[in-house]
C-alpha cells in the first residue's frame, strides 16, 4: 500500500512548487500567465515576513503535489480564515488520496488556528475538481462574486 504524507516546504523546495505552479496553469490553460520565479517563489514564501505558506504532498517519498494557503479575515466572524490558493497533484497521483489528504491537513491547519472558514476558489469548467470538493462537503458560494485588479488598472488606481 502507498504512504501520503504531507510535509512543510522548505526553501530547497522552490524549483519544485514552481514546477507544480507550471503544471496547474497547464491544466488550467493559462501556463502563459505564469511570472513567478524560483526566486520570487523563494522570497513570497520562506523569508522573515512572509503570508504565504506552503505544503508538499508525497507518495511513498516522492513529490506528487503542493498545496500554497494564506490566512484572511473574516469580519462577520470577528476570527481568521485559511485560503487555498493553489493545490495540485500530479496525474499519476490522482485518485489514490493525495488531494484529500492535501485538504484535510489545511483543514486541520485552519482548526488549529482557530479559524471560523477554509475557503479556496475553483475554475466553472473544473468539473472533477468540483465533484471532489463537494463529495468532501464543500459548497459553492454562488452569491459573491470574485473580483481582482491587477498591472496597469492596479498601478492607475493606486495613483489616481
Amino acid at each position: 500500500m502507498s504512504s501520503i504524507t504531507i510535509r512543510q516546504a522548505a526553501p530547497n523546495d522552490a524549483a519544485l512548487i514552481l514546477n507544480f505552479i507550471r503544471q496547474l496553469a497547464i491544466y488550467e490553460k493559462a501556463e502563459h500567465e505564469v511570472l513567478a520565479s524560483e526566486s520570487s517563489i523563494a522570497e513570497s514564501l520562506f523569508t522573515e515576513g512572509a503570508t504565504a505558506k506552503a505544503v508538499i504532498c508525497e507518495l511513498d517519498g516522492e513529490p506528487v503535489g503542493f498545496a500554497v494557503y494564506f490566512f484572511n479575515y473574516s469580519t462577520w466572524l470577528g476570527k481568521n480564515g485559511l485560503y487555498l490558493e493553489d493545490l495540485y497533484v500530479s496525474p499519476q497521483a490522482r485518485g489514490l488520496g493525495a488531494g484529500k489528504k492535501l485538504l484535510q491537513h489545511l483543514a486541520a491547519v485552519a482548526l488549529e488556528k482557530g479559524c471560523g472558514r477554509f475557503e479556496w476558489s475553483v475554475l466553472d469548467w473544473n468539473t472533477p475538481a468540483i465533484e471532489f470538493y463537494e463529495s468532501l462537503g464543500a459548497s459553492a458560494q454562488r452569491e459573491w462574486l470574485g473580483y481582482r485588479i491587477s498591472g496597469d488598472a492596479l498601478k492607475a488606481l493606486a495613483r489616481d
